[in-house]
């Protein structure tokens, strides 16, 4: 492992843990203790919410951990059977907590669809969606342990029972960040409201204020529902919100992306890493890779997608259809399965393919824009093809992912989730003829490319695994 820890030094913004476990020296049962520990198992289990984004990026790491000998099992939502399924993987569906199929979200919570303010939805959202669900997760998670002992949880960083696996199970868990940072920073606004950092004097002011009255007023119920749990649990959070809890009570969070990525902090959270792109998995087969004549018949070629949560065409696919008919551009757009016929019907354009479904790294490498609601793993995709953007997205946490293309000059951020014809196709003139963009694009392309994410993973696996093993043989020789 003498390489990775090199490469860890190099990468890492946290440096080794400095915690020493001091220990008794007793031959005998240190060679006991050795020997049990050599022999037991590795077990992980592999976790997450029951949305796509939140899935997707981990069947690469589980995949890869697996061929490295560790026993990977998976705790997901049904929805996710089959893909599990197929990566070799054991699932274990969700019993006591509440399903999500297929990240329909209005029909799991149909009080979601009577509320019209985005604001409110949100915080519908973070109590039913999230908060109330940690307790299920946990219960069928101590369930699970009773016949598949594993000695560490990987999730999402938002899966909202880290604090009962690290507290309760006393266990290792490494959340992964597949989502910008959420931590309370003192340079920064609070996260979720999609701004930019300002370090000028009445700016950190601003943001001051603004951390004030996101956690007592605008999130001020959830973070009340989020506690009264915690406190029924007895797990301490020192009075802090819900993102925080998460990203502290996390053994590590392995963040995917790089520095280039994210916002500065003086604040950063010890046991953050940064470990590059964390993409999902993808099978090498014999089938040909994606190809349509018409891409050497144009100059230019668009990449259109909301990714598959979205279901409303309208929001962006339609107004990005309608300012490139008839134009000197190729507009590729892939639908995630919806509307996919009704589009090509309404839109039979000769310059449009319409497709349910492209991978991303077949078809990037032909594209010179990527017009995205602000999807993470795409937005990641996008950064390793080289690939200016423009970004449509508000809810759902697509402004932070867009603030930060817009910030970091890798595209153009519309500020809202239904743009205008006239908008998009400005923009993506604007990013065209403006090198700055590619060239920005490129400079965070060569930072990624310096990262190895699944090595990265692996070795803070074997990291944590070795100090649980320490701390177990200090429990047998107390």
């Amino acid at each position: 492992m003498g390489p990775f820890h090199g490469l860890c030094n190099r990468l890492m913004l946290c440096g080794e843990n400095k915690n020493e476990i001091k220990m008794e020296k007793n031959t005998v049962n240190n060679n006991a203790v050795v020997n049990i520990l050599k022999h037991k198992p590795k077990r992980i289990l592999f976790a997450n919410v029951p949305a796509d984004g939140h899935f997707n990026p981990l069947t690469g790491l589980a995949v890869y951990l697996q061929e490295a000998g560790y026993e990977v099992r998976w705790y997901a939502s049904v929805t996710y059977a089959k893909k599990i399924a197929a990566l070799g993987i054991q699932h274990y569906p969700f019993v006591n907590a509440k399903e999500v199929i297929n990240n329909n979200f209005d029909e799991a919570f149909p009080g979601r669809t009577k509320i019209k303010s985005q604001l409110k939805k949100l915080v519908f959202d973070m109590i039913h969606a999230f908060i109330l669900r940690a307790p299920e997760y946990y219960q069928d998670l101590t369930d699970i342990h009773k016949t598949y002992p594993f000695d560490m949880v990987i999730c999402d960083c938002a899966f909202t029972t880290i604090p009962f696996v690290k507290d309760k199970m006393n266990l290792p868990v490494i959340s992964i960040g597949i989502l910008p940072l959420t931590e309370t920073s003192k340079d920064l606004a609070p996260a979720g409201l999609g701004l930019t950092p300002d370090s000028s004097f009445w700016g950190m002011k601003k943001q001051t204020l603004l951390r004030f009255v996101a956690d007592k007023i605008i999130f001020r119920k959830p973070n009340m529902v989020w506690k009264k749990i915690m406190k029924q649990y007895d797990i301490e959070t020192a009075g802090a919100n819900l993102f925080d809890v998460l990203v502290r009570k996390s053994t590590l969070l392995l963040q995917s992306g790089t520095p280039g990525f994210e916002y500065k902090r003086s604040d950063l959270g010890q046991n953050i890493r940064f470990i590059g792109p964390l993409l999902p998995y993808s099978k090498n087969n014999k089938r040909e890779c994606w190809y349509n004549k018409k891409l050497t018949e144009y100059d230019k070629v668009v990449l259109i997608t909301q990714g598959t949560v979205e279901k409303d065409t309208s929001k962006l696919i339609i107004p990005a259809l309608e300012a490139f008919r008839n134009t000197n551009k190729l507009v590729i757009v892939t639908t995630g399965g919806n509307g996919t016929e009704a589009l090509r019907k309404n839109y039979p354009d000769e310059n449009f393919i319409i497709e349910d479904f492209i991978p991303f790294n077949e078809v990037m490498p032909y594209a010179n824009v990527y017009i995205t609601n602000g999807g993470y793993g795409g937005v990641m995709f996008a950064i390793q093809n080289e690939l200016p953007m423009v970004v449509a997205g508000v809810h759902e946490g697509k402004n932070e992912i867009a603030a930060r293309v817009g910030y970091f000059n890798l595209g153009i951020n519309l500020r809202t989730e239904a743009p205008i014809p006239s908008q998009i196709r400005n923009s993506v003139e604007k990013v065209l003829t403006d090198a700055s963009y590619v060239s920005y694009v490129k400079q965070l392309c060569n930072e990624f490319s310096q990262y190895d994410p699944r090595q990265l993973c692996a070795y803070s696996v074997e990291e944590l695994l070795k100090e649980s093993a320490l701390l177990q043989k200090q429990v047998i020789y107390n």
